[in-house]
C-alpha cells in the first residue's frame, strides 16, 4: 500500500534527509531542517504516459539572432547591471535587507515602462499601502496594475487575464500553491511556485521580476536551486541605513557579471548617481596614516575607492583581526606576507579593515591597496595623497600582473591623480595614448617597490 513518504530539506542548500537531524549535513547549518510529506502515491493519481512525441530540435544556426530583443528601462544604473536593459521573457530575482529599496526600484520601473502594462503582485502589502508609496514618491504610472494575492493559481489566472508585458512578485515567500501541503515560504513551496511562475514567463512570453528575502547572513533565503533556475539575480549590498544603495548583478545569463549600479536614497525613491569614484572618495582625508586609494574594476566600470586600515595594540591574549567589505582570510595572507617578507611586526597588533562606502571587493587587484592601507597604519605615516594603487600580492611578495590595466589608469587620471602604483607586467604593453596621460606610472615587481612608490 502506498504511504505518504515524510523527508527534510534544508532550508539553507536544500539538501533533502530522510530523518531529522539538528544539523544539515551538506551546508552544516544548525535547525535548518525543514519537515515535508509528499503526496500518496496511488494508481489513481498515476498518469499513464501518452504516445511518444518528439519534441522540435534545431539546429544551431536555425535561431534567428533577432528572436529576443532589449527594452531600456529609462534608469541608467540599472540598465547596466541587466547588461542593456530588460531582456524578453527573462526572469529576475532581487534581493537584500529589508527597507533597502527593493520594492521602490521595481515600483519606479513602471513608470518608465510607458505603454507597457506592469502587473504588480503583492504578497506583503495591500494596494492602499502601494498606492501611498507611490504618492509619496511622486510616481504616476496609469500603466501599473495592482493585484493583492498569494495563491499561485489565482496569480496565474491574473496573468492571463492581463497579459502584462512585466510581471513584479513581491516577494516569493509569501505565493503557496494548494496542490503542496507545506505552508508558504517552506522550501517546497518557493521551488515549486518559482518554477510554475517561470514556466509561464517562458511560454507567455513576460517579463518577470521576483523579490526574494536573505537570510542573516546576507545570503539569497530559500533553495540555492532557485538562484540556478532564474536568468538575473540582483542583491541589493549595504546598510539600509545608509544613503547609498549599490546593486551587484551576481547572476547574468544576458550580461557580465558582478556589474554593479550606484543609487542614492531620496525622498522621491533611488536617484542614480552617475560618477561613483567621486562618492567612494569624496570624504577622504589625505593626511591620516592608514588610508589607500584602489584603482578597481567592478563589471565593466573602473571605480576609484578609499581602503581603510586601523591598526593598534591589542589588550588581548589574540589580536583581534575584523574586516569589512574585504575577505578575512585575505587579509590574513597579507598580513603573514608583510611580516615574513618585509618584516613588519604584526604580532600584538588589532587590525581593522574596512571599505568605504559599504562596498565589497572580490577581485584580487585589491590585495594592494590593503597591504598599503595596513603598512601606513604600522608606520604611522600616510601614503602619497595623490598615489593610486592596484596590485595582486603574491605569497613571495611579488606583484602578479591583473586585469584592464589602461581603465584603471584613464579614472586615475579622470579624478586629478598624479601617480598610479601596478604591477610592472601590466606596464609593458600599454597603448602610446596611455603613457602620454599626465600621469606616472610605476611598475613594480614586489611589494616593497610598491610600498616606496607610495611613500612608505
Amino acid at each position: 500500500m502506498a504511504k505518504n513518504g515524510t523527508r527534510y530539506i534544508c532550508s539553507a542548500c536544500g539538501a533533502v534527509s530522510l530523518k531529522y537531524q539538528g544539523r544539515c549535513f551538506e551546508c552544516q547549518g544548525w535547525g535548518t531542517l525543514v519537515e515535508t510529506h509528499d503526496l500518496p502515491d496511488t494508481p489513481a493519481s498515476r498518469k499513464q504516459r501518452p504516445g511518444r512525441v518528439l519534441a522540435p530540435v534545431q539546429n544551431l544556426d536555425d535561431v534567428l539572432p533577432d528572436g529576443f530583443h532589449r527594452t531600456m528601462t529609462g534608469i541608467g544604473e540599472l540598465d547596466r547591471v541587466l547588461g542593456g536593459g530588460l531582456m524578453e521573457a527573462s526572469v529576475i530575482l532581487v534581493g537584500g535587507e529589508p527597507g533597502i529599496g527593493k520594492s521602490t526600484l521595481m515600483i519606479q520601473l513602471a513608470p518608465r515602462l510607458e505603454g507597457r502594462k506592469v502587473l504588480y503582485v503583492a504578497g506583503e502589502e495591500s494596494p492602499n499601502q502601494i498606492r501611498e508609496r507611490a504618492r509619496r514618491l511622486g510616481i504616476r504610472a496609469p500603466n501599473l496594475r495592482l493585484v493583492s494575492e498569494v495563491s499561485l493559481e489565482r496569480i496565474l489566472d491574473s496573468i492571463a487575464d492581463e497579459e502584462p508585458f512585466l510581471v513584479i512578485v513581491d516577494s516569493i515567500q509569501t505565493v503557496h500553491s494548494s496542490e503542496y501541503q507545506s505552508s508558504a515560504g517552506t522550501i517546497t513551496q518557493i521551488r515549486e511556485c518559482a518554477s510554475t511562475l517561470i514556466r509561464a514567463a517562458k511560454e507567455q512570453n513576460f517579463i518577470l521580476a521576483v523579490i526574494g528575502h536573505i537570510t542573516k547572513e546576507g545570503a539569497l533565503a530559500g533553495p540555492k536551486a532557485l538562484e540556478h533556475m532564474v536568468d538575473t539575480v540582483l542583491q541589493f549590498e549595504g546598510e539600509g541605513y545608509q544613503r547609498y544603495r549599490i546593486v551587484r548583478s551576481v547572476k547574468n545569463r544576458f550580461g557580465p557579471t558582478n556589474e554593479i549600479g550606484v543609487f542614492r536614497m531620496e525622498e522621491t525613491g533611488l536617484e542614480e548617481v552617475s560618477n561613483p569614484s567621486e562618492f567612494f572618495i569624496s570624504d577622504r582625508t589625505t593626511d591620516v596614516p592608514g588610508t589607500a586609494v584602489l584603482a578597481g574594476i567592478e563589471g565593466s566600470r573602473a571605480l576609484l575607492v578609499e581602503v581603510q586600515a586601523l591598526v593598534s595594540r591589542t589588550g588581548y591574549s589574540m589580536p583581534q583581526r575584523i574586516s569589512t567589505g574585504f575577505d578575512l582570510k585575505r587579509i590574513a595572507i597579507i598580513l603573514a606576507v608583510l611580516e615574513k617578507r618585509l618584516q613588519y611586526q604584526t604580532a600584538g597588533q588589532d587590525v581593522f579593515v574596512k571599505i568605504a562606502g559599504g562596498l565589497k571587493l572580490i577581485e584580487p587587484a585589491a590585495d594592494l591597496a590593503v597591504a598599503a592601507a595596513i603598512a601606513s597604519g604600522l608606520r604611522n605615516l600616510p601614503c602619497s595623497p595623490t598615489a593610486a594603487c592596484c596590485g595582486e600580492i603574491g605569497l613571495s611578495g611579488e606583484l602578479r600582473a591583473i586585469s584592464d590595466g589602461e581603465r584603471r589608469i584613464r579614472e586615475a587620471v579622470h579624478l586629478g591623480f598624479k601617480s598610479i602604483v601596478m604591477p610592472a607586467a601590466n606596464t609593458k604593453e600599454l597603448k602610446p595614448s596611455v603613457k602620454k596621460l599626465p600621469i606616472r606610472i610605476n611598475g613594480c615587481r614586489t611589494l616593497l617597490e610598491a610600498l616606496d612608490a607610495m611613500g612608505l
